[in-house]
């Protein structure tokens, strides 16, 4: 098994570093704001642009890179506050299909500020227009998909 170089271990350090800065601001702005944790948008976001024909869990669970027992436990915690509803699948009578709520749909709405203004101090305070491009071509060539913007 070849080693990584220093250079590689040096990038990998870094980037888990930010990636855990950067959770944190978000993550501290969004309890501070009173709001349930960042899985809980990531969810609701991915269900809002699904629409009313909502996804079923497995694709959720693929959308987010979220292990199913974790995806599991997150769902009945949202779904008990009213933020999404769950109803058999038409097309399997085993399977569920879960939807965001109206009311869902509007704490998503009420997170996106706090969530932006987490980006706003972990990136776009430190970095340039030009650095953030160049790192987001960089972490594509990482990144297993592209993800949409909020």
């Amino acid at each position: 098994m070849k080693e990584p170089s220093k250079t590689a271990v040096t990038a990998w350090t870094r980037l888990v570093g930010a990636h855990a800065a950067a959770m944190d601001i978000v993550e501290t702005g969004l309890k501070k704001a009173g709001f349930p944790p960042l899985a809980w948008y990531d969810v609701l976001l991915e269900l809002d642009r699904a629409g009313e024909d909502g996804l079923r869990p497995y694709e959720i669970e693929r959308r987010l890179l979220l292990p199913q027992y974790g995806l599991s436990r997150l769902l009945d915690r949202i779904e008990a506050k009213g933020y999404l509803a769950r109803r058999p699948c038409e097309a399997d009578g085993r399977g569920q299909v879960v939807a965001i709520t109206r009311s869902g749909r509007d704490l998503r709405r009420r997170m996106w500020p706090v969530y932006a203004a987490g980006i706003e101090a972990a990136i776009s305070r430190k970095l340039t227009e030009a650095d953030m491009a160049t790192l987001g071509a960089l972490l594509a060539k990482l990144s297993p998909a592209e993800t949409q913007e909020s």
